[in-house]
């Protein structure tokens, strides 16, 4: 077995590398992109891809995908890898989100049960160019603000605040011990406290616009008030969302036990998807035990023997998302001590990363693996039933974790200029945070420099790929309305 050499540069060498990756891609070189010659039909894209997803589900994507230029970037992802395979690098690579949109981050509960902020979608995780995230999670904010009617003063500030804390972040962890950045987390506490502050900062703001205009400033904005009670309710309602609520909402007793409840399209049980794919019961029900063997074989030791206390109940196929609706998705309920006792799973379907197409493959022969292995290499604290299955079928796996583990996230929808320029400052702090556990921050720190060239590069790429966005958004759906391709709206 060939033994890996590790390189350690000193913290000179380091930031020199990153000074100099600024000759092969220029901090300006990130702002000018235009559409390539021969960039692939967007649609194509997303029908070669519903190819191996379920028929009946496909038109339910495209459906969730239909509902504006920001639910369609979301299930775009593969669209922007193809995009950004031709813009600049610097050579300084980590472990990427590969879908890094800001829905794509979120409230969850630590082993310990402190909530956490944290990046909480890793189906596209792959190593590569810090880049390919950032202008991922920007563009996003971009979207998302002219989605919401933002004028175009707050849609550029939005903008920036996102891509500017990222490069600050990214500054002060090139500045931390390794094990200090390791540790590093944004905890309920912490979030609530930068929520307030950023609350009074609103506030001393519009007292300076008004006082400059000779008008008497309120005691007590009612934006701002807003901002601190969504952040709060964010919270509690997160730490609500758990198994036990989740067999409120899914389950139903039937011949004294649980079992869950019938709601197609969206939750279909296994006792009516045996018809469905033509597999006799007991056949079912080994296939399954098959599969959850093989995922505690993946756990480590002391958690596979927590795990065995609980036995499969049910399960049933779940529509989640919007970019991995049509990919296999189901949930398995379990049941401890009693019926008081569930533990809801979620069990994804996982591929090639569409990143795959334009970086070198993974290391991990199972994409599941991939995406686990990711997750926690990115994510400050995961959750503790994370693992990975191979399905019955060929070229099928699948990645397994707890279904609600106090997960909660944002309305972006009903966001304000306020609110949604601090959100992008969260966004930005939490993915630097992520790039600096498995990249060199130190590199890219020296990259970025103290300037703002990258924000306003990576603003001005942002405006531009808004633009392909809605047009991409546009062929989609007059791709729908000739019948090219078929969406179910609502569901």
């Amino acid at each position: 077995m060939a033994v890996k050499k590790i390189e350690h540069l000193s913290l000179e060498e380091r930031r020199a590398r990153g000074k100099q990756a600024r000759v092969r891609a220029p901090l300006p070189a990130h702002g000018g992109w235009a559409p390539a010659a021969d960039r692939p039909d967007p649609v194509k894209l997303l029908e070669d891809q519903d190819t191996t997803r379920e028929p009946d589900l496909v038109p339910v994507r495209h459906g969730r995908m239909m509902v504006s230029p920001f639910t369609f970037y979301r299930g775009s992802a593969k669209i922007m890898a193809a995009d950004l395979a031709g813009t600049p690098r610097a050579g300084l690579d980590v472990q990427l989100c590969g879908d890094a949109h800001l829905s794509n981050f979120g409230l969850f509960a630590s082993p310990g049960r402190v909530l956490l902020f944290d990046v909480n979608d890793f189906d596209e995780t792959l190593p590569g160019p810090f880049e390919y995230d950032v202008k991922r999670l920007v563009a996003s904010f971009t979207i998302a603000a002219r989605h919401n009617g933002f004028a175009k003063a707050d849609v550029r500030a939005v903008t920036k605040a996102a891509v500017a804390a990222y490069r600050e972040a990214i500054a002060s962890f090139a500045g931390m011990r390794t094990l200090d950045i390791w540790y590093a987390r944004l905890a309920e506490d912490e979030l609530l406290t930068a929520t307030r502050q950023a609350a009074r900062q609103v506030e001393k703001e519009r007292a300076a616009r008004q006082a400059a205009r000779g008008k008497k400033t309120a005691k007590d904005p009612l934006e701002t008030r807003k901002l601190e009670k969504r952040a709060v309710k964010t919270a509690q309602k997160a730490r609500t969302r758990d198994s036990l609520q989740a067999l409120s909402k899914l389950g139903e007793m039937a011949g004294g036990r649980y079992r869950i409840v019938s709601m197609p399209p969206v939750v279909v049980p296994f006792r009516d998807l045996t018809t469905m794919y033509g597999i006799p019961p007991d056949q079912l029900q080994e296939m399954i035990h098959h599969q959850f063997r093989e995922y505690r074989a993946s756990l480590q030791a002391d958690r596979r023997q927590l795990l065995e206390r609980f036995e499969i109940v049910d399960m049933a196929r779940k529509v989640v998302g919007v970019g991995s609706v049509g990919t296999r998705a189901f949930i398995a309920l379990l049941q401890g001590r009693d019926e008081g006792d569930p533990l809801f799973l979620q069990i994804k379907e996982a591929t090639a990363s569409v990143l795959e197409d334009h970086l070198p493959r993974s290391r991990y022969r199972q994409p599941g693996e991939r995406v686990v292995q990711g997750q926690r290499l990115m994510q400050a604290s995961s959750d503790i039933f994370l693992g990975w299955s191979k399905g019955e079928e060929a070229n099928r796996w699948f990645y397994w974790r707890q279904l609600r583990d106090m997960k909660g996230s944002v309305p972006v929808e009903t966001m304000v200029p306020e609110s949604m320029t601090f959100y992008a400052g969260i966004c930005g702090w939490t993915l630097a945070r992520a790039h600096a556990r498995s990249g060199d921050a130190a590199a890219i720190a020296a990259y970025l420099g103290t300037s703002d060239k990258f924000d306003q590069a990576i603003t001005s790429f942002s405006e531009r790929y808004a633009g392909q966005n809605e047009r991409d958004y546009q062929a989609f759906s007059d791709a729908v309305h000739t019948g090219r391709i078929t969406a179910l709206e609502g569901v």
